[in-house]
């Protein structure tokens, strides 16, 4: 058992998942969560992710031994600056945002302050359903977990946030801050642009009504990630706005590269855009453990 109270801020898909994980495994006695609605109360009980669930934040992070964030990266910074008065004096406060640099630079020194202990995290696990409906224990199984320590950060509290992250299933990797960002910037947030433009331009009611009706199998693969929570990736895009807006130059770049080609039917470059593709998808299935 890592420890007696873990309290989850935040009880939708991924505080959810974490509540379900931990309960199961044993990782702490307790596990409380803090909701916003009234109707949430019911709901992560009904579904086991917590033993407790309130809607006062000081009394979900009262005693607890680690606290973790599981709410949209806007709201963090405000969530630890109300709940300061109630850590407990080496608490350790850790989080699941997708973007690093800047909730670190808020959220450390608050926590720091008070003598608890922040160390950033971010568990590459997630679906397009939000809620703690589609909460599941075994969503961080063999998932990567970036952690992005400081030069501030206590080394016993970086250990826990490992062995909680190991404890649940995950891979941990360490990162600074800055570089997590920039390498999710491609990975996650490029695309999930990408696939929120597919669904706006693809399906605008400018097209025919028979558009809808010629999207497929690819167009729903490509696409799906757009049904993701808005308020989520608003925050999540202008938080990590200078890497993200850096890499859609370069992707529309590359489009603009591909759209000439089209243009002068460069077949030799049309079809070795196609075959690198493939060959670096590929690869990285067989490297990464993808048996698709």
């Amino acid at each position: 058992m890592l420890c007696r109270k873990i309290a989850l801020i935040g009880v939708g898909l991924l505080g959810g998942s974490l509540g379900l994980a931990t309960r199961q495994r044993r990782v702490a006695a307790q596990v409380h969560g803090f909701v916003r609605r009234e109707a949430s109360l019911k709901e992560c009980l009904a579904k086991g992710a917590v033993d407790e669930a309130t809607l006062d934040l000081r009394a979900a992070v009262e005693d607890a031994d680690l606290v973790v964030f599981c709410t949209p990266l806007g709201q963090i910074a405000r969530l630890a600056q109300e709940m300061l008065g109630s850590l407990k004096e080496g608490a350790i406060v850790t989080d699941v945002g997708s973007v690093k640099a800047t909730v670190v630079a808020e959220v450390e020194p608050l926590i720091n302050s008070v003598g608890a202990h922040f160390i950033g995290s971010h568990p590459m696990a997630g679906a397009e359903k939000v809620g703690v409906d589609h909460a599941r224990a075994d969503l961080f199984e063999g998932a990567v977990c970036a952690i992005t320590p400081t030069r501030a950060s206590n080394a016993e509290a970086l250990r826990k946030v490992k062995e909680l992250w190991r404890a649940v299933g995950a891979r941990i990797i360490r990162l600074p801050p800055a570089l997590h960002d920039e390498l999710v910037s491609r990975s996650s947030h490029l695309p999930h642009v990408v696939a929120a433009e597919l669904a706006n331009y693809v399906l605008s009611p400018a097209h025919s009504k028979e558009q809808p009706q010629l999207c497929s199998n690819g167009f729903r693969d490509t696409t799906r990630i757009a049904s993701g929570s808005p308020e989520m990736w608003r925050d999540i895009a202008l938080a990590n706005r200078q890497h993200l807006g850096r890499v859609l130059g370069v992707f529309i770049e590359d489009l603009q590269e591909f759209q000439h080609a089209l243009e002068i039917v460069d077949v030799k470059a049309i079809t070795e855009f196609f075959e690198k593709a493939k060959q670096r998808r590929d690869g990285w299935c067989l490297e990464s453990g993808d048996g698709e």
